[in-house]
């Protein structure tokens, strides 16, 4: 029997797959635990809108994050921090720290998980962070981080 997967099952595929199960798997397992519905052609066309629909979601974001890749390439911002002698920051610049100077500075509302810093920032300096805005692309921004005067 073949089936429409409604979510991901181990072995089996990815949610929205189109796969073909023994019949009472799948009617006896599958289809009443809500894990799947029957690829009938009614089912199937939704499905095929479905997935439309999602490539117009995805085109949309991706040139939404094509577009701001453009804005933020190379460019620079200012972080200030306590410092100590040496260069060596009291705290540390965080994801979070970065992504509030882009909001502040840019106008730009980026979420502190696509800031890929591998450790917090402890020193002064310039610093080329990673920006990961979409699957497909990633923008580095240069951050300066100044002592507080």
């Amino acid at each position: 029997m073949k089936v429409i997967l409604i979510e991901d099952i181990k072995k089996l595929g990815k949610k929205d797959d189109v796969a073909e199960v023994a019949d009472g798997y799948a009617r006896n397992y599958l289809i009443p635990r809500g894990l799947v519905i029957e690829a009938n052609p009614a089912n199937l066309k939704e499905l095929e809108k479905r997935r439309k629909r999602q490539a117009g979601r995805e085109a949309q974001e991706e040139a939404r994050a094509k577009e701001l890749a453009d804005r933020l390439r190379h460019k620079t911002i200012v972080v200030q921090a306590k410092a100590g002698e040496g260069g060596r920051l009291f705290g540390s610049i965080t994801g979070q720290d970065i992504a509030h100077t882009l909001a502040a500075d840019l106008g730009v509302q980026i979420d502190r998980r696509k800031i890929e810093l591998k450790e917090p920032l402890k020193a002064l300096g310039e610093h080329t962070i990673p920006i990961r805005l979409h699957r497909d692309f990633t923008v580095e921004v240069i951050v300066k981080v100044e002592a507080k005067a």
